[in-house]
């Protein structure tokens, strides 16, 4: 993005000088959030009277429905109504066919008093801020390609004809997934609609195979990687069903990752996991064999 924004002719560097003070409050991207924000305080000749304002940037869809207006071409204000949700999810879902994975931009101003610390976690455990809820103004929608390499696509025929199997693993959303993975190979044309399970997005796989549960209580385990003796699969029979046929798991987030490693493991198969991210721990610890990445898997 901000190779983008110098090819633009913007200084990025100098817009960081001016708007971003030494202290500043920011709310991480994490893959349960799937976006991040910051808080700045604005000029004090800022024109509508408000001293701080909330940046925020993330998963497209996930954004936009905390928006309720919306930045046109000519840079005015605009109530975001029905017709225009739809047009941008029109766009969303177009570019995730192309295998982009999409990106909103969006701000809000705050009055005096918000946007302070105690905004932070909510009680819930949702890690959303109060103030990132609702009541902000969509800038933009980017669509950001990761080309896959050339080698990637006969190091899955590779792996099949070791009788490896591979599976695709991605906080992306399921369109997205499945056009990344047709490209490496990994599923084939319109394979997702004709087998159970093929693509799944991550809440979605852990409601199917019943989460994680303690062997005797049956109560679900909530915190993964403390490697709970008694830890088990909380159905089984559906987490065959996901063995045999599921190739994509898309919006996951690590206690998914973590699930996925362990049923595979308690069906008897033996797991190989790579992961680049802190999130990854969990499954790479879990795994017979973790393979930890400096940038990208």
């Amino acid at each position: 993005m901000l190779k983008f924004i110098s090819r633009c002719g913007c200084d990025y560097e100098a817009y960081r000088a001016k708007f971003l003070p030494k202290e500043y409050l920011r709310f991480q991207f994490d893959s349960s959030r799937k976006r991040m924000s910051t808080v700045l305080v604005l000029p004090e000749n800022h024109e509508n009277g408000h001293n701080k304002r909330l940046l925020t940037k993330g998963a497209s869809e996930i954004v936009v429905e905390t928006c309720s207006h919306y930045l046109d071409a000519s840079g005015e204000r605009v109530e975001l109504d029905d017709n225009k949700k739809q047009e941008l999810a029109a766009t969303i879902k177009a570019y995730a066919k192309q295998a982009l994975r999409t990106i909103a931009f969006a701000y809000k101003d705050l009055a005096e008093g918000e946007g302070g610390p105690e905004h932070d976690d909510k009680e819930d455990g949702s890690k959303l801020a109060n103030i990132e809820l609702e009541g902000l103004t969509l800038i933009a929608i980017a669509g950001i390609k990761d080309i896959i390499r050339d080698e990637v696509p006969q190091a899955v025929i590779t792996c099949a004809q070791a009788g490896v199997r591979v599976r695709m693993v991605t906080g992306d959303n399921k369109i997205t997934a499945i056009a990344i993975a047709k490209e490496c190979g990994i599923i084939q044309n319109e394979e997702e609609e004709l087998q159970e399970c093929v693509c799944m997005e991550g809440p979605e796989f852990n409601e199917y195979v019943g989460s994680l549960v303690h062997k005797k209580t049956k109560e679900r385990i909530l915190v993964m990687g403390a490697d709970v003796p008694n830890e088990t699969i909380g159905n089984l029979d559906a987490m065959k069903k996901v063995r045999n046929n599921l190739k994509v798991l898309a919006r996951s987030r690590p206690n998914d990752k973590y699930i996925m490693v362990s049923g595979l493991r308690q069906l008897g198969d033996i797991v190989a996991v790579t992961g680049d991210g802190t999130n990854d721990a969990p499954a790479l610890k879990k795994a017979d064999v973790g393979f930890a990445m400096k940038t990208g898997t």
